[in-house]
């Protein structure tokens, strides 16, 4: 599967602590509330690796002790962009990951549930995206088109490509396959790679709808 994955994927390592909370997340019988703390701790594994790509210089403090010791600050502004609604999940985990100048935005993309196609219905996004780093948060990457269609709105309101990061707790091949081919600037900051698709399009094992799964509204 590694050879199926483009260089510009970020797949956080598969490590037993990270592979016991997926396991959380897919299992059916998962509660509400546990799902959501689990899915708020993955997720700070994800920011975490996705600003690493956020531009940094060299910068010198003083210890307590007098000693100096020679770090790094981040040079970029970084705006978050939420895929509504379920990508407002994973706000509050770069709020408490990025101590620099940081805004946020949103995208409300619907996908017509028989035909799969996306269509935008709202958009609210800072004037300065030029400047910043983007990471847009949808927590699951199923056909790609929600994404490219976000993607291509970043960029009509002046984003540049390259400096897109697209982070989410689980993708489909599929998905990766159709993003990066349109957008291989970008990079993608995922916690799980998925093999296979359902008839209805949706990820398999994947983990169900995630925004019902998060928020309670399951039937």
């Amino acid at each position: 599967m590694t050879s199926d994955i483009p260089a510009n994927v970020k797949v956080l390592p598969q490590n037993k602590y990270l592979l016991s909370l997926m396991t959380i997340l897919r299992d059916g019988t998962t509660e509400s509330a546990r799902f959501a703390m689990t899915f708020e701790r993955v997720c700070s594994q994800l920011m975490a690796s996705a600003l690493d790509f956020v531009p940094a210089e060299k910068v010198t403090v003083t210890s307590p002790i007098g000693a100096e010791y020679e770090g790094l600050k981040h040079t970029r502004k970084v705006c978050g962009v939420s895929i509504l609604r379920a990508g407002a999940s994973m706000e509050s985990s770069l709020r408490d990951a990025y101590s620099g100048p940081l805004s946020f935005g949103k995208i409300l993309i619907q996908r017509n549930e028989e035909t799969a196609l996306p269509t935008h219905l709202y958009s609210k996004l800072p004037q300065d995206l030029a400047s910043r780093t983007i990471l847009m948060l949808e927590p699951m990457l199923a056909t790609g088109g929600s994404a490219s269609q976000a993607i291509d709105i970043l960029k009509q309101n002046g984003a540049l490509e390259e400096n897109i990061i697209f982070v989410n707790c689980i993708a489909s091949l599929e998905g990766i396959a159709a993003v990066t081919s349109r957008f291989p600037k970008l990079t993608i900051v995922t916690a799980s790679v998925d093999l296979s698709m359902t008839t209805s399009k949706h990820i398999s094992p994947g983990l169900g709808d995630f925004g019902d799964r998060f928020y309670g509204t399951e039937e």
